[in-house]
């Protein structure tokens, strides 16, 4: 049995795997008090990791009915996400191997969300395209094994999801914004107003248009022009226009680059992962590329330990005491953990 164990953003998460990839229990605590802020504040999350950690290490090995006599492999994410928030995962991943003298997988948050895609019970077996669009990356790889990836494309500022609740905060609505966003947006026409990357090129350039990265700053300060230009009896009987408009722009820009990449590189599958992947829009237009389309379920595509787990059986094992020295790395991907075909 395999222990995950996820802190790197504000979810507290921990999970227990099968060795066939069938998930006996995938606990995720959400701290729900960063809303009061407008975003997650680091300090804040640590110190809650610091308090539900065991509790919800505890909850996960409950409800899978074993004890952690019975693990084989404890894994965690060692980055990349808030460093603070990450070295508590990391810190009890380390201790609970430690004393059992267990193997530990220090695992890459990014291949978490593409390992998702392995779980039982409807698996997706390498080569594939993988689009990850969460609140703090958007990145479209090549998955041609199951020990990593190479990189086609990443955002070159805005993550998708941090795209969604800087818009969300504009328009007046509450944290987590991408769900407030889609609630308003049903109301609204998504033809209203025209913003950059309707047509899937946030970008003018004509190196960026022909690329693969992202962009969605200037999406973000086009809808803050847009609102200041309007008056406020004109801005709020149009809110749900500019929140449809808005977010069609999001979804096409993910859409066009996807489709892009499944014709450069010729594969005919597209999986999907990251918190975005719950916007029914774009899960919606995903379905029209002509293309096998896999979107896990709603739980294993936010933050979670399972994804976690799912990549430890594939990746690196560090046997004990080496992982005693193991870090957390807030950005990029660890060397040691770049393995295989995986991009920098």
């Amino acid at each position: 049995m395999i222990l995950g164990i996820e802190t790197s953003c504000d979810d507290t998460c921990a999970a227990v795997l099968a060795p066939s990839g069938e998930v006996r229990a995938n606990v995720i605590s959400s701290q729900g008090i960063h809303g009061r802020y407008g975003g997650v504040v680091p300090e804040v999350a640590s110190r809650h990791h610091l308090e539900l950690i065991n509790a919800v290490v505890a909850a996960a090995l409950d409800r899978a009915g074993i004890s952690l006599e019975d693990l084989s492999l404890v894994a965690v994410t060692a980055g990349p996400g808030l460093i603070g928030a990450l070295l508590v995962g990391v810190s009890a991943a380390k201790a609970l191997a430690a004393v059992r003298r267990l193997p530990l997988a220090p695992v890459d948050h990014l291949q978490g969300h593409v390992a998702a895609n392995f779980l039982d019970p409807d698996p997706v077996e390498p080569p594939f395209v993988c689009l990850i669009a969460s609140g703090g990356h958007t990145l479209l790889a090549e998955v041609v094994d199951h020990d990593g990836f190479r990189v086609l494309g990443r955002t070159l500022d805005d993550a998708a999801g941090e795209a969604f609740d800087k818009g969300a905060r504009l328009l007046g609505l509450g944290y987590p914004g991408g769900p407030a966003l889609e609630a308003l947006a049903r109301d609204g026409d998504p033809e209203s107003f025209a913003f950059p990357g309707v047509d899937g090129r946030p970008g003018r350039r004509s190196d960026f248009a022909r690329s693969l990265d992202f962009s969605f700053a200037g999406l973000k300060t086009a809808l803050r022009y847009r609102i200041a230009d309007m008056g406020e009896a004109e801005l709020a009987s149009r809110r749900a226009d500019l929140a449809a408009s808005y977010q069609r722009s999001i979804v096409e820009s993910l859409v066009g680059r996807a489709e892009r990449a499944l014709e450069q590189t010729g594969l005919g599958r597209l999986a999907v992962g990251g918190g975005v992947a719950a916007n029914g829009p774009l899960r919606t237009r995903l379905a029209t590329l002509g293309v096998e389309v896999k979107v896990p379920p709603v739980q294993l595509c936010t933050d979670n330990a399972a994804m976690i787990a799912s990549a430890a059986r594939f990746g690196v094992r560090l046997e004990y005491p080496r992982y005693l020295d193991l870090d957390a790395y807030p950005t990029g991907i660890e060397p040691e953990l770049a393995r295989g075909p995986r991009g920098s």
